[in-house]
């Protein structure tokens, strides 16, 4: 008799097809890549997608709506919604991200189901939240880190980070990036966008603080002979209207809204003469191992987990006036040299493939597999020990 297959539910993103950010790209891949080893069920917040986008299935996933939006205050309630309706029909959960996880041990009083939680960043970090907001999420990380029976990490540096402040061993699974693809240029897409005709920069982000975009566009905006462009949700926060308005009147900076259409963000970054990563929270950035991917030579802001995701071999900067000189002085940087290191790295360690083995692999509780390069950048262990008792 052919026995069946393990019920999966996915909880804690928008939802399948990916249409926002990187969790849910994760698991659009989990559902491509695992979809024979599962049967899974992804749950979607209708806040995203519209009556006539709405699937039943996707790829062979169940998929199951939420009325209530995935992120925000409403995605502790999603989360919450998503993990009872999961737990009725599935064997196993993986839930993405820390929010929901407040209502673990309430949860796991009525079930001995399996939960994962993947905890994503140290989101409480993050200079965006009120103090409110970051110890709700400290104590949301916390519970997550005592209660789920796997905990996964995306970045060395988290998973010592866990080890040292909850002594808890996590699985270290990172992020893909091979579904990034180059796009030539065309003469119609010269027309469209002129930047095209000439050497520019780019960077693809959040308009967050702590992905130091004011630091990024005051270094260019020195720089009037060298064309950046920055595609980013400049609407969505105060400091991102305020610097769009602060830096439209310079030519050469190109503040791009949005976009979801992949070919075409893979037209824009494909044929960037350098990528600009101003990431500074967080563990392994998508946005950066695409960029990576991609080929393209990164200056990356000096974080000890940029370090870790291009194992050293990026060009990195703290300030304005850092990243100033190294964009006026880039073609003295060995551009070529920089791209095919980064390029290796990430071919041999950020494919989407391995990532979802490692992760039907925690599913299915068989021992983790280490996919290292070497030789790996040290981590500062008394920085981080001290880091992980902070809060």
């Amino acid at each position: 008799m052919k026995k069946d297959k393990l019920r999966l539910g996915i909880v804690g993103t928008v939802g399948v097809p990916a249409k926002y950010g990187g969790f849910e790209t994760l698991v659009h891949h989990l559902v491509i890549h695992l979809n024979h080893r599962f049967d899974m069920t992804v749950f979607c917040s209708t806040k995203a997608y519209n009556e006539s986008e709405r699937m039943d299935n996707w790829n062979g996933a169940r998929l199951d709506y939420i009325p209530l939006k995935a992120n925000g205050l409403q995605s502790i309630f999603y989360d919450l919604w998503s993990m009872l309706r999961g737990l009725k029909r599935c064997d196993a959960l993986l839930i993405l991200g820390v929010s929901g996880c407040i209502f673990l041990p309430f949860i796991k009083l009525f079930t001995k189901k399996k939960i994962i939680v993947n905890i994503d960043g140290l989101e409480w970090r993050r200079p965006k939240w009120n103090r409110f907001a970051k110890a709700f999420l400290l104590y949301s990380e916390k519970i997550a880190c005592l209660y789920a029976d796997e905990i996964i990490t995306d970045n060395r540096i988290l998973k010592e980070y866990v080890k040292i402040r909850y002594n808890r061993d996590s699985r270290l699974i990172e992020y893909g990036a091979d579904h990034v693809f180059a796009v030539p240029v065309t003469s119609d897409t010269r027309q469209r966008f002129p930047f095209l005709n000439e050497k520019y920069a780019f960077k693809v982000a959040r308009i967050e603080p702590e992905n130091n975009i004011h630091i990024i566009l005051e270094a260019f905006a020195r720089l009037p002979h060298q064309a950046f462009v920055l595609v980013g949700n400049w609407n969505n926060s105060n400091y991102g209207k305020e610097l769009r308005q602060r830096y439209a009147k310079y030519d050469h900076l190109y503040l791009m809204d949005p976009i979801y259409e992949s070919k075409e963000l893979n037209l824009l970054r494909s044929n960037a003469h350098f990528y600009v990563h101003g990431h500074s929270a967080g563990g392994t950035n998508p946005s950066l191992v695409e960029a990576m991917h991609l080929g393209l030579p990164v200056l990356a802001y000096d974080v000890i987990y940029n370090r870790v995701t291009t194992n050293n071999q990026a060009v990195f900067f703290e300030h304005v006036t850092d990243l100033q000189h190294l964009i006026a002085n880039v073609e003295q940087l060995s551009l070529a040299d920089i791209a095919h290191n980064l390029k290796v790295i990430a071919e041999k360690k950020y494919t989407w493939e391995k990532m979802a083995m490692l992760y039907g692999d925690v599913v299915d509780n068989r021992p983790p597999v280490i996919i290292p390069v070497q030789p790996e950048v040290p981590l500062p262990m008394k920085t981080l020990q001290r880091y992980s008792k902070s809060g």
